[in-house]
């Protein structure tokens, strides 16, 4: 049986390696040899997938921050049509990347009618409909794998055929260490005051979150002089200038390579850019700060263009579609601003604690662990095996 997953980014690189493994494993289970290849990166390389394009580095977010990935990306998609031209598969999965995969999935849908595509971690436009990807899912998706109970409801109410299979990070969350274990690990005190920075998955984040994170870091050691700060490096192409930044800004930090869990399970309070490792750590229960924010040409087309407006952007506040975490947008981002809301976690316990509680009502919505495995055995089963 042949398979072909499309993803791009870090955490696209994430849900990949995680299905991959549950589908040999289902696989396993039915007698089926499996030939899996895609586009990805090492994560799922490390499988034993054929991985044809590593698009682990190539994701953007913004009108301006997608130029440079432009000729990049068309050059992918080109080398995946010759691909699949030379070896169609027997189904192809998309995972989130809803720009180039939904233009993947339409090249495949007109070519290879006969070829069932599924999409798991579908684009979110049951949170943010103005994104409008919705008309093309159901012209070009056969099964849509949804990760949310809204989302599932969205989608279907659009005639798009559901399963909701709950959140991949629930079963990725089964190999967490504890809060005492990951110091250990990490060669940390256990009395130690710890805020982890997680500034960048995209190229684009380095630029504008990195900085402004190290400064309110400053600041925060400025005014608790005993923190501590880890920084995780999600790709090794990172860490010259997140290694430059805390010697620029002289940040009492320990960098940390290939244990981004290990480093957010020994925090006390997270800083971080949104995206699905704010969910990563709701689930290991630290407090966080979420900050985001693009290229100021881009926010302008988005606001007065487009019309375009996010009130809530982090995926925990998303789930349950109230602020439980605070998030700090586009002019909001400032040190000030970053510094202020961490020392408030670190100091009150009160709202903490809030947020613990928080997190419990969000992580109810997420369903139950074996996310991957049932995810594989829809996949195998719509490829009628």
């Amino acid at each position: 049986m042949r398979i072909f997953i499309s993803t791009g980014e870090v955490s696209g690189d994430l849900q990949g390696e995680m299905l991959i493994k549950s589908l040999y494993q289902v696989a396993a289970e039915k007698n089926i040899e499996l030939e899996i290849a895609g586009l990805g990166g090492d994560r799922m390389e490390a499988t034993g997938a054929n991985i044809i394009a590593n698009t682990a580095a190539i994701g953007s977010m913004g009108f301006v921050e997608a130029l440079p990935f432009v000729l990049p990306t068309i050059k992918i998609q080109n080398l995946t049509k010759k691909y699949l031209q030379e070896n169609p598969p027997d189904i192809l999965i998309l995972i989130d990347y809803p720009a180039s995969n939904l233009a993947l999935a339409s090249y495949v849908k007109k070519n290879y009618p006969q070829i069932p595509v599924i999409y798991y971690i579908a684009p979110q436009d049951w949170a943010v409909p103005m994104l409008n990807n919705t008309p093309k899912i159901a012209q070009v998706v056969d099964k849509l794998l949804a990760i949310f109970p809204a989302e599932a409801e969205y989608f279907s109410s659009k005639n798009i055929n559901v399963t909701w299979v709950g959140h991949p990070l629930l079963d990725r969350m089964q190999q967490a260490p504890t809060k005492n274990q990951a110091r250990l690990n990490l060669k940390l005190k256990p009395e130690q005051t710890i805020v982890t920075l997680l500034p960048a998955s995209r190229k684009q984040e380095i630029k504008y979150l990195l900085p402004v994170m190290c400064q309110a870091a400053q600041q925060i050691n400025q005014q608790l002089p005993g923190v501590n700060f880890l920084i995780p490096v999600s790709l090794p192409s990172y860490l010259p200038a997140i290694t430059a930044a805390v010697e620029q800004y002289n940040l009492p930090a320990k960098i940390v390579q290939g244990n981004t869990l290990e480093a957010i399970a020994s925090a006390d309070v997270a800083v971080t850019k949104s995206g699905t490792v704010n969910l990563e750590i709701a689930l290991l229960n630290i407090p966080q700060v979420v900050i985001y924010r693009v290229h100021p040409l881009t926010a302008w087309i988005a606001r007065k263009v487009l019309r375009f407006s996010i009130p809530l952007m982090s995926p925990p506040n998303l789930i349950v579609n109230q602020e439980i975490v605070p998030e700090l947008k586009q002019e909001e981002v400032t040190a000030d601003n970053i510094a202020r809301e961490t020392i408030k976690l670190l100091s009150n316990q009160e709202t903490k604690q809030q947020i613990i509680e928080d997190y419990q009502q969000m992580r109810s919505l997420l369903g139950t662990v074996g996310v991957c495995d049932r995810a594989a055995g829809e996949i195998i089963k719509l490829a009628n095996y």
